[in-house]
């Protein structure tokens, strides 16, 4: 099960024991907000796009959007989202649980800044009913990540 795979690669930090198991579905920025008793925009949801170099996550903020300019800007390519039937096998967790931990090789992730405004997040933890609550800077220190990037709209607010 991809729990596993994302338990192993945390037990290196010893943060596996701090994976949080629901008793319903948390597989939507919505379910996972009732199950953990947050605000959905707290909810880290991993996005999987195609780049013209390979498979890439992007970690954002439950209530974003991704700005396909920004995107273009950032990554030199329109934005595209893998299809349901590639991003297990690209990826290494099916779509309900996709998360930024126990990833296949050649999998770069990205950290967008839309998470830092909370004290802590939720990101899956590779199955449809977990998570785990971290700090955006341990978010940074205990993913894989390539750094900090800015390419979500809809969470700021207007001047």
């Amino acid at each position: 099960m991809s729990v596993a795979l994302a338990s192993k690669y945390l037990s290196q930090f010893g943060l596996d024991k701090k994976i949080i198991t629901f008793a319903t579905s948390s597989a939507t920025v919505e379910l996972a907000a009732q199950a953990a008793g947050c605000e959905p925009a707290r909810i880290a949801k991993t996005l999987s796009f195609m780049t013209k170099t390979g498979p890439i996550l992007i970690v954002t903020a439950g209530d974003t959007k991704i700005d396909n300019a920004k995107y273009k800007a950032q990554f030199g390519c329109k934005a595209k989202m893998l299809s349901a039937d590639e991003v297990e096998p690209l990826i290494g967790h099916a779509i309900g649980g996709v998360c930024p931990f126990g990833v296949k090789d050649g999998v770069k992730i990205y950290l967008d800044v839309s998470m830092k405004r909370f004290t802590t997040v939720f990101p899956a933890c590779g199955e449809h009913n977990n998570a785990i609550e971290l700090t955006p800077a341990e978010m940074e220190t205990y993913t894989p990540n390539q750094g900090w990037i800015d390419v979500c709209k809809g969470w700021q607010a207007q001047a």
